[in-house]
């Protein structure tokens, strides 16, 4: 065999530097802060090399002291110091460096390695699972990748920093904002009154939008979804499950060209209207809006398709239209509100992976009719109101006919828009406008119609 082969058999590691980690802490516990920035006891490949890290903890754990006698002993309690080497290699590794000012250094080597064998050991068992004709290979494909953001995750475990080098940090954040002068943090949605109370949806927040049928939940996430990317060209990605990806692109060319949406669907257009139709689909074309319209999409479809826009579009929110369609990966068997909890829990943690704003359309139950929605009101499962950062209803009284035969003549429709949870922040209800004509909402101080 010959060395190169022997190489690829060997998993990645480096007996020295595992070795020079240990010895530094030996020789100086305090170095202990620094190094569990990076390793734990399994990212050591030799198993003494494990057991001796494990028994530092311990002693480190009880407030004792760490020394070449407090460690041989704690070893010899827990019955490892003949699988460590034995006291003669243990008292070794003090000599195998002069000093403890580089074990910043040999952490990352050993931590360097860790993550190779960790990714070795995700490719086998996706080979290993591509062979079994028994699973699914998008699950395969989603294990895999849900596999490979944990050991992302893990590799940055944080630690304490100085104000001295936050500070300049901060300033420069404070000195962006006040540039742009833009009172957001997060993405603006468009409507003033909800991002003054908001500060626009933060990073890692799982939002739901709630409603009863025909209340305006799509015209509400498609008026946000628009006003972020055609406005202020920030990359959007909207999953809509309800409506096909055409039927979408015609509520959006009503809203943005202004044409009452009817005529568009029935064609009865005047010759006028082609420059303003025009005029709003080159603006929607410059736009960076990622649609989707998959039918039943599978909760680890819809996971694998949110990384990729994720990661190839670096899209900075994705609209859900709505949590109900996404169909779980459990048995059907399954009671529905334990599978509605299964989706929520995965698209809050996804939202934390991404580090991004999810916004889902949930519908309410039939008991809100006639009233103000609550979060008791939300349809199928109480996981979606803990699971949620910020809760939405839209709420306006519904027509009668004798409202809906004059409804043609109605240019808005005042809606509130109740904010009902914001974990980060206060709760208070918002007055938008509806435009029934073009199925879309704005700010009501600022609606001209």
């Amino acid at each position: 065999m010959t060395a190169e082969s022997l190489k690829d058999k060997i998993p990645p590691h480096n007996n020295e530097a595992e070795m020079a980690t240990l010895g530094a802490l030996l020789q100086n516990p305090e170095a202990l802060g620094v190094v569990l920035r990076y390793l734990r006891a399994d990212d050591f490949y030799k198993l003494a090399h494990k057991k001796i890290f494990t028994a530092i903890l311990s002693l480190f754990n009880r407030g004792e002291a760490i020394d070449l006698l407090t460690l041989t002993e704690e070893l010899r309690t827990k019955g490892d110091l003949t699988a460590s080497g034995g006291a003669a290699y243990v008292s070794s590794l003090t000599s195998v460096v002069p000093t403890s000012a580089n074990v910043e250094y040999y952490a990352k080597i050993v931590q360097e390695n860790s993550l190779r064998r960790l990714m070795l050991k995700i490719a086998g068992e996706m080979i290993s699972s591509s062979h079994n004709d028994s699973l699914d290979s998008r699950a395969i494909i989603e294990e895999a990748e849900k596999k490979i953001f944990e050991v992302t995750d893990n590799q940055q475990r944080g630690g304490y920093r100085a104000a001295s080098e936050i500070i300049p940090e901060t300033i420069e954040a404070i000195e962006k904002l006040y540039r742009h002068k833009d009172s957001y943090t997060g993405v603006p949605s468009g409507f003033s009154e909800l991002d003054a109370m908001t500060s626009g949806f933060q990073k890692s927040e799982f939002i739901i939008i709630g409603a009863r049928p025909s209340v305006g939940k799509t015209a509400l996430a498609l008026t946000m979804a628009a006003n972020m990317a055609v406005e202020k060209k920030i990359p959007v990605g909207f999953f809509t499950l309800e409506m096909s990806e055409n039927a979408l692109m015609m509520r959006l060319i009503s809203s943005e060209s202004r044409i009452n949406s009817e005529k568009i669907r029935s064609g009865m257009l005047r010759t006028s209207d082609f420059q303003s139709l025009t005029d709003a689909a080159g603006r929607i074309y410059d736009a960076p809006l990622y649609i989707d319209d998959t039918p039943n999409m599978k909760l680890l479809d819809f996971r694998a398709q949110a990384r990729r826009l994720r990661s190839k579009e670096n899209v900075e929110v994705i609209f859900v239209d709505y949590i109900g369609l996404i169909e779980p990966e459990t048995k059907t068997n399954v009671p529905r509100h334990e599978q509605v909890a299964e989706i929520s829990r995965s698209l809050k943690s996804l939202a934390r992976e991404l580090n991004i704003p999810i916004i889902c359309l949930s519908q309410v139950g039939r008991q809100s009719e006639g009233k103000a929605p609550n979060l008791a009101d939300l349809r199928e499962s109480g996981s979606i109101e803990q699971d949620a950062d910020v809760v939405m209803f839209l709420h306006r009284q519904r027509e009668t006919d004798r409202d809906h035969d004059q409804s043609s003549r109605v240019t808005n429709v005042v809606t509130e828009l109740i904010v009902a949870k914001q974990r980060n922040g206060p709760i208070g209800t918002v007055r938008i406008a509806f435009l029934p004509k073009y199925t879309r909402f704005e700010n009501l101080s600022q609606d001209k119609e």
